[in-house]
């Protein structure tokens, strides 16, 4: 079975010594319980894997039974260590408090007893981890599938990876479009948007979200201002809950607003957002279009191109905690601009969709960026450029 990067990661951490919790954290179905499961299946260390999902959500004394449970097999087992795995912790209500109780009960009473918690629902789990377990825990953050690993695990060709994405779940219905799509939207869409976000945050209006998910996803690469969202939506609101809710949608790794690239933090936080999703799929789903109508037209074949390289840059900044934004002065732009440590590279996709564009010239004068690159026809192949690391232009590959 196809592992990814991240099971070398959790399996070096849990063969530590007892230092911070493991908490696995991403986005639905990009694989944190298989990845899980794939290392239970190969570690040395006695374990016990519980999930919460048919918990009731009141039961807040399960954690600490199934935590008590593990220390008495350990005990019992005469086990120097032992690792305590809780799948869909989030599901318990204050589950982050009974988790901070016993972590530091083991920590005070010196028992090797190491923890891994995860869930389906990144924003649940977030919430509770910046409540209660601050300085007690380590975070294994996976993106949403790569090229690389698309190719790697199921044979995507460049083109099926930017028009299908990056759901491993999905690929076996790639060969039935409308069974594709009843897989994203049924499996994938509504319980990310239906428990995830609507259960969480304060949702005044869920119409609304649901609205401006899928007005955003049809959007991909595009730049729209939030009055003419609000224009295009049918659910009464205003500008500052739209802004809201696209920060919630960004949070859960769906769907994010670009800013303009600005040294004026001012002028940055009031340009207006460029729409790009984390997955191409989720931008297949609302254009309305199939994948050979997309392909062979290349206007729009170029927004996918672009959406492809935009969403993957959304995952390599989840990875190094890069920041993400475009350019536009007048009639000049850059579609891509990656800021780390006071440095920053310019990137302009070329597929097609646009005749002649200065705009990467005009920054590389006035900005200075450290690289310069030009993405598809005339510069780094797509598929080539979408299997880079980007961190090692920054010198960093940790």
């Amino acid at each position: 079975m196809f592992k990814r990067l991240e099971f070398n990661v959790l399996m070096t951490r849990i063969s530590e010594p007892r230092n911070k919790i493991q908490v696995i954290s991403g986005p639905r179905q990009v694989g944190k319980s298989t990845l899980v499961k794939q290392v239970l299946q190969e570690t040395d260390i006695p374990y016990m894997l519980v999930s919460a999902d048919n918990v009731d959500h009141t039961h807040i004394a399960w954690i600490s039974e199934m935590w008590a449970t593990a220390r008495a097999r350990m005990i019992a087992a005469k086990k120097r260590e032992y690792l305590l795995v809780i799948d869909e912790v989030h599901k318990i209500d204050n589950w982050s408090e009974a988790v901070k109780k016993e972590w530091d009960d083991d920590t005070f009473n010196d028992l090797n007893l190491k923890v891994v918690i995860l869930g389906s629902s990144r924003l649940l789990l977030k919430d509770g981890l910046t409540e209660s377990l601050a300085g007690r825990y380590e975070m294994i953050k996976m993106p949403h599938w790569s090229y690389a690993e698309m190719h790697e695990a199921f044979n995507f060709d460049i083109n099926q990876y930017i028009y299908f994405g990056g759901y491993p779940g999905g690929a076996s219905f790639v060969g039935d479009e409308r069974r594709w799509r009843s897989y994203i939207k049924d499996s994938i869409v509504a319980p990310a948007i239906e428990r995830d976000v609507l259960q969480t945050k304060t949702i005044y209006k869920p119409a609304l979200m649901k609205q401006l998910f899928e007005l955003g996803c049809a959007y991909s690469s595009e730049e729209l201002s939030l009055n003419k969202m609000l224009g295009q939506l049918q659910d009464a609101g205003n500008v500052t809950t739209l802004a809201g809710y696209l920060n919630t949608l960004n949070e859960s790794r769906l769907l994010c607003g670009l800013m303009k690239y600005a040294f004026d933090s001012a002028r940055k936080y009031n340009s207006v957002p460029k729409l790009m999703v984390y997955n191409t799929a989720l931008f297949s789903v609302q254009s309305g279009m199939n994948f050979n109508k997309a392909f062979t037209t290349p206007r729009l074949w170029g927004r996918w191109v672009e959406s492809a390289v935009g969403s993957f840059l959304l995952n390599q900044a989840t990875k190094y905690d890069y920041k993400l934004s475009y350019w536009r002065e007048r009639d000049d732009e850059v579609d891509f601009i990656i800021e780390h440590n006071k440095q920053c590279i310019a990137i302009e996709v070329k597929s097609g969709r646009r005749t002649s564009n200065n705009g990467l010239s005009v920054f590389r004068e006035k900005f200075h960026p450290a690289y310069s690159l030009i993405v598809g026809s005339g510069g780094i192949p797509i598929d080539e450029f979408l299997a880079m690391d980007i961190g090692s232009l920054f010198g960093n590959t940790e």
